[in-house]
């Protein structure tokens, strides 16, 4: 959907905004560390009065103040093919270049990280995974965002310093041509130790978090932790080692593996409608869900464009997003995921104990044979 289009200019749509919000080059005045009492940026200044706006009259001025800025620069770790769909449908719909950079989740963290301790203000937005999110607000590089699209995301996606976009979700998957032949499908994460899947099963090398959700919520079910490492043992033990969630799901597809432990059913399911052997349904309950999310940059030197584009991808980009097979943080109409048990990912424990649980699952996955992928 095109959004109305005023071709005001930045002075007359913001003239109270005292020419901070359009046409200059907002950045820090002082370093944002962290918890310091460190003024307002300029961007930071745009973003709350703008935010003070709502409705049709909060879009109405950051179309107007956006396009003439004319430009917006966004990093992501987002798919090539996401990534490439978000920046297209936001220049279809405004008179704005987006210039994109896109990379792992950890280049993208590093880059700005570099970017920022050279006073270069390279992005006016991000998204990316929670954990980078998460350290880069502690770093104070990341503004608040407020407005009624962030209100709609579950409390679940809404942290300070970023908001949820999307939620990737982890449940075991596996292949229906080999399944009947290792006694069908898991039903319970617990299944996956069961030894008839031995040989059969692939674990994702880095997926520290996932384990760490999962090792959390069986301790809340009572589990002790001598019970809780046998079962992770005993997935190990007869399991293939793979680096990768998209080298994971080929190799599932191609039939390599019977059961993979914690692919994203984002990419089970593409696979399954481009016709693979591939399933993960009926989901093994709890799903785990990590969110990926989106923050504004307080050093933007675009802030019309950055919130523009921040309420358009928790609306407009939403669609785009759950046709790209991915779960929205936003559910308009019916939520698929109302009747099944989903736990979130700790992104606070994850920052603070991230080493501690690297080491552990390093450990676990030691049991297993890698892969020679």
């Amino acid at each position: 959907m095109r959004s109305i289009r005023l071709r005001l200019t930045c002075g007359a749509a913001l003239a109270a905004f005292a020419l901070t919000a359009c046409g200059g080059s907002p950045t820090t005045t002082n370093d944002a560390a962290a918890g310091g009492d460190t003024p307002a940026s300029e961007a930071e200044n745009v973003y709350a009065k703008l935010s003070a706006l709502a409705g049709q009259e909060r879009r109405d001025e950051l179309v107007a103040c956006a396009e003439e800025e004319g430009r917006l620069s966004f990093y992501t770790s987002m798919t090539a093919e996401v990534a490439d769909a978000s920046a297209k449908g936001f220049e279809d719909a405004f008179d704005i270049e987006v210039s994109l950079y896109r990379a792992s989740s950890e280049a993208v963290l590093q880059r700005i990280l570099q970017e920022q301790s050279a006073k270069f203000a390279g992005n006016d937005v991000v998204e990316t995974n929670s954990r980078e999110l998460t350290a880069l607000n502690k770093e104070g590089k990341l503004a608040d965002y407020e407005g009624e699209r962030r209100d709609l995301v579950p409390e679940t996606g809404r942290f300070e310093g970023w908001t949820a976009t999307r939620f990737n979700l982890f449940a075991p998957s596996w292949n229906t041509d080999r399944i009947g032949g290792v006694g069908g499908p898991p039903r319970r994460w617990e299944d996956l130790a069961d030894p008839r899947y031995d040989g059969q099963l692939a674990m994702e090398v880095d997926d520290y978090d996932w384990y760490m959700t999962l090792y959390a919520y069986w301790q809340e079910q009572g589990k002790s932790e001598t019970e809780i490492d046998k079962l992770f043992a005993g997935m190990a033990r007869g399991a293939k080692i793979v680096k990768g969630h998209t080298v994971m799901g080929e190799l599932l597809s191609a039939g390599q593996y019977a059961v993979i432990a914690s692919p994203y059913t984002y990419a089970i399911e593409r696979q399954k409608q481009e016709g693979a052997p591939v399933e993960y349904q009926p989901v093994v309950e709890p799903v785990i869900a990590r969110p990926n999310g989106i923050a504004l940059m307080k050093t933007a030197t675009n802030p019309c464009s950055a919130l523009l584009f921040t309420d358009w991808l928790l609306e407009e980009g939403q669609k785009i997003i759950a046709a790209q097979n991915l779960t929205p943080s936003i559910t308009e109409g019916e939520d698929p995921l109302k009747d099944i048990e989903v736990i979130a990912v700790d992104n606070a424990k994850l920052l603070d104990e991230g080493a501690e649980w690297s080491k552990k699952y390093e450990s676990v996955v030691s049991g297993g044979e890698q892969a020679g992928n």
